[in-house]
């Protein structure tokens, strides 16, 4: 495989929560810029036609991320009824019972742990993971489709993350990354005392999430990455498809399903 597991600060037991929080922020304005929203929110769009499913399963969840608008504007537009279920691992609390408290139509935060490569049953549904599946080994990758292949539950997976650059030169996104830092920070919502200190005054910021970043990008799972993971998870009645969007960065996506569809419209690789 051309993806190279290296460690992310994010992923650190000791890493400081608020630290991760204030990085979280820093992510939900990158997908902004990249456009990451409105090309969830389509590929969601097709594959709960295709399915049928009205109830999406987010797996690594952490705070909530894009899912939350992208699913509010689903069930306002299309779906009605459609459910939300977020999860993780190690559940966020905090964030769980902000989001739970909101109250908002068809949101749930499951606050005890859910394993990615095996969901309980009781989560049967579209399972989803955004910008969360590069974080995986490549055992668990394997064991996350495996397991909605067996079950023959639905599954998409969706990274802003771009490992296209020669395997050699995965660390070249550092100095960039922090330079954008350092100039999108002022943009960042809700906005903070602790993002500018440890944006500015103690530098921790830029640097955890550069190198992060950078390692995101080595850690992706390539188009013929995803080909080796799915190769042997085929059957008549089960099917993957996979594509990258164009644009603001690119935007790599798999679709697993238990029946054939034709995935690839023309308006998602523009």
């Amino acid at each position: 495989m051309k993806r190279i597991h290296l460690f992310e600060f994010e992923d650190l037991n000791w890493f400081p929560n608020f630290i991760r929080v204030c990085m979280t922020r820093y992510l939900l304005l990158i997908h902004k810029l990249f456009g990451s929203h409105p090309v969830i929110k389509e590929l969601l769009s097709k594959t709960l036609k295709e399915t049928g499913e009205n109830k999406i399963i987010d797996l690594c969840s952490g705070a909530g991320g894009p899912m939350i608008k992208a699913h509010q504007e689903l069930r306002k537009e299309e779906f009605p009824d459609l459910e939300l279920k977020l999860s993780d691992l190690y559940p966020n609390l905090k964030a769980a019972e902000q989001i739970n408290s909101d109250q908002l139509e068809g949101v749930q935060y499951v606050k005890d742990s859910v394993d990615a490569t095996h969901p309980q049953k009781e989560l049967d549904g579209l399972r989803t993971m955004v910008c969360s599946f590069h974080h995986m080994t490549k055992e668990n990758a394997k064991a996350i489709l495996k397991d909605a292949f067996d079950n023959k539950q639905s599954i998409l997976i969706f990274e802003i993350s771009d490992n296209s650059s020669p395997k050699a030169l995965w660390w070249i996104g550092i100095p960039f990354n922090i330079l954008m830092v350092l100039l999108l920070t002022p943009f960042v919502r809700p906005f903070s005392i602790q993002q500018f200190v440890f944006t500015y005054l103690i530098p921790i910021l830029p640097l955890a999430i550069a190198w992060d970043g950078a390692v995101s990008n080595a850690r992706t799972y390539s188009q013929k990455d995803l080909d080796i993971l799915t190769s042997d998870l085929q059957s008549d009645d089960y099917v993957w498809e996979k594509g990258i969007v164009k644009g603001k960065g690119n935007k790599l996506w798999l679709v697993g399903r238990p029946m054939p569809f034709n995935f690839a419209e023309a308006t998602l690789n523009k």
